[in-house]
């Protein structure tokens, strides 16, 4: 045994008060206050002057600001202890802004966080197994921090990435009859030209694999991605989607979607996300009046004109679950995308392909909308964060100050067109932008499925707008089989033509991991193009290529998926004009004999004998999947319905 594990030589640590006499000062108590105010609040009041409130300043409001922030930072910005991923490495600066503007307001913050993990990071690894369910479980513990302040007087959510963001919009919408507001927590600056952004950087390794870049290109790339220390990536994946989504839905203040982590516009952005909090509370304006079916239409809306991660289709239902309105539906999502343009040129859609800052610096989310506002496209009646309504902040957008300036810095420092960024309806057809996503069913895919249309390699679409497919399946269950074909390993390498398959990854079989891992290395390998993926997993708001997801049902749940085999011949077919769409058994080795043979021999077939759950699934994932399941699953959120769930108990 080291001694010293448990003996210490220095004798500083044995001077130390045990006893002091607390505050100075008395609380400022009356005789109602004693007689009828809880105890929890006149004990709040006394562990307040205890952390060292003054006395005098008791009585004024209080609001909660809740973040999810992570990691430790010195008052250098260098690392005490590391957070789990950029996102969430500064926000505490955000936290600080905000906190200081409430206490200039007259008002009282208080402060508490629920951490969040980081979708990269856990690529490929069991990691992955509880990133989709800590959405579920970092919203109830932020709804339960909120109900535990019993005397705040509106919250102030403050989040960036891919799960604590969607988390902080449904524990935010839960709190109908109060004020809140939404501060996004910015995205990281954009590398120099030439540099990898954090999207393809995640693909070194099977690019390594191929030989497509060697081992000192793969370390310089992987060393230089992360441009700046905070803020979300690059890449208009989950975390700046929901930034976007969150901003369409009313609960940021307009144009607060994007900003630039770190920099003096990013905490303006959190003081006058305060202020406005404040602003609510004086004159009633509380989360119901912003969070209605309008504010959900718009936010469909904007997501097709950015061309955003198909991720939010699990959480923009889940918001409005919360907010008590109408859960969008396929239909509605697949309504919305055949009238809505997409609009932006940014990363990984392309045809460009900006950083998101860019996105920001064109006029991000209001100058989006000035564009669908002309097309007739938004509910101008909507509430938003500034307390006025949707028609009034694109009418001050389009004349403000502050739209010219970023626009022209733009222009003149980063020699990028605004229009170029940001594109008018006919210039974004001209440059063969199309709508962002479709549903496609079929008799693989008999209850839905999904993929980014918009996304699928223009080079492998015909001459009008269809996108074909017809080829062997090669079927993995689990990611790591997959990974490893693509890097020509194991008894079944993955080709040029192959559909692959990837089943038992749905919420039964992985938490419904996310596959960026895949899709990926397909994007960024030289012949990834010509190979379509077809999973009941889910992708990252980055991932491009033509590939399907949210097969459902799933594997476990008897889905056909389930009963594919090696060899099958898969036809795909993907018209993004009309984003329409089928996923079907079409033959197998001894040939091509349709889709009518193809419903029939999987209902003949028994599922494949290797389904199973992961071995290494926890138990807690297992049961929120249960729990979805039972509350509309995939297609409504992934959320927990109590009265849903009491109604299949019943039974």
């Amino acid at each position: 045994m080291t001694n010293d594990l448990l003996e210490t030589t220095d004798p500083a640590v044995y001077e130390f008060a045990s006893t002091t006499r607390g505050p100075a000062g008395r609380l400022p108590l009356t005789d109602d206050l004693l007689r009828h105010a809880p105890s929890g609040d006149l004990f709040g009041w006394t562990q307040n002057v205890g952390m060292g409130l003054n006395p005098a300043l008791l009585g004024r409001k209080e609001f909660l600001i809740l973040s999810t922030h992570g990691g430790l930072r010195a008052d250098d910005g260098s690392p005490v202890a590391l957070g789990f991923h950029s996102g969430h490495w500064e926000v505490g600066l955000l936290v600080k802004a905000a906190a200081e503007e409430l206490q200039y307001q007259k008002c009282i913050p208080f402060a508490g966080a629920v951490t969040d993990p980081c979708d990269g990071r856990t690529q490929g690894t069991v990691g992955m197994f509880d990133s989709l369910p800590f959405r579920n479980d970092a919203a109830t513990v932020l709804r339960r921090l909120m109900r535990s302040l019993p005397t705040r007087a509106g919250v102030l959510g403050v989040a960036t990435c891919d799960k604590g963001l969607p988390a902080m919009m449904m524990a935010l919408a839960s709190q109908h009859d109060y004020p809140t507001v939404l501060v996004p927590g910015g995205v990281m600056l954009a590398g120099e030209v030439g540099e990898e952004d954090t999207g393809k950087v995640q693909t070194i390794g099977a690019r390594y694999a191929n030989n497509e870049i060697t081992l000192e290109q793969a370390a310089e790339a992987g060393c230089h991605a992360c441009a700046s220390p905070g803020g979300g990536c690059q890449f208009l994946g989950t975390a700046a989607t929901s930034q976007v989504v969150g901003e369409a839905l009313g609960l940021s203040l307009p144009h607060s979607a994007l900003s630039p982590s770190g920099q003096p516009i990013w905490l303006d952005m959190a003081r006058r996300s305060a202020k406005a909090l404040v602003h609510h509370s004086q004159r009633g304006i509380k989360t119901r009046d912003i969070l209605t079916d309008a504010a959900v239409h718009n936010a469909l809306a904007v997501h097709a004109a950015f061309g955003g991660s198909m991720n939010l289709l699990l959480h923009t239902p889940a918001v409005a679950f919360h907010a008590g309105v109408r859960r969008p539906t396929v239909d509605d999502w697949t309504e919305v995308n055949r009238k809505v343009p997409r609009l932006v040129d940014a990363l990984p859609n392309g045809p460009v392909g900006h950083p998101t800052v860019r996105v920001f610096l064109a006029g991000g989310v209001p100058e989006v909308m000035l564009h669908l506002r002309d097309l007739g496209l938004l509910r101008l009646d909507a509430l938003t964060a500034a307390g006025e309504s949707l028609g009034n902040v694109l009418d001050w957008w389009a004349k403000s100050e502050r739209r010219r300036r970023l626009r022209d810095v733009l222009a003149t420092r980063d020699k990028v067109d605004p229009d170029t960024v940001i594109l008018s309806p006919d210039a974004a057809r001209q440059r063969g932008m199309t709508s962002t996503v479709t549903f496609p069913r079929g008799n693989i895919c008999p209850e839905g499925s999904v993929i980014k249309s918009t996304a699928i390699d223009p080079s492998v679409v015909d001459p009008d707008g269809v996108y074909r497919k017809l080829g062997p399946a090669k079927v993995f269950t689990t990611e790591r089989a997959a990974i490893a074909a693509l890097k020509g390993e194991g008894p079944k390498p993955v080709e040029p033509g192959d559909v692959l398959v990837l089943c038992c990854r749905g919420p039964m079989g992985a938490g419904m991991e996310e596959t960026y891992q895949v899709t990926a290395a397909l994007k960024y390998l030289s012949w990834g193009k010509h190979v379509a993926v077809l999973t009941d997993a889910r992708f990252s708001g980055v991932s491009t290529g033509a590939c399907v997801g949210h097969v459902t049902p799933e594997a476990l749940a008897g889905g056909p998926i389930g009963k594919l085999r090696d060899g099958d011949r898969v036809r795909i077919v993907i018209d993004r004009n009309t984003l329409e769409g089928s996923v079907d058994l079409v033959g197998d080795e001894s040939g091509v004999h349709g889709p009518e043979w193809g419903t029939s021999e999987l209902a003949r077939r028994t599922p494949r004998p290797d389904l199973s759950p992961d071995p290494q699934l926890p138990t807690d994932t297992r049961l929120w999947a249960l729990l979805q399941h039972a509350s509309g699953g995939v297609w409504g959120g992934c959320v927990y319905d109590a009265d849903a769930i009491a109604a299949r108990m019943a039974r």
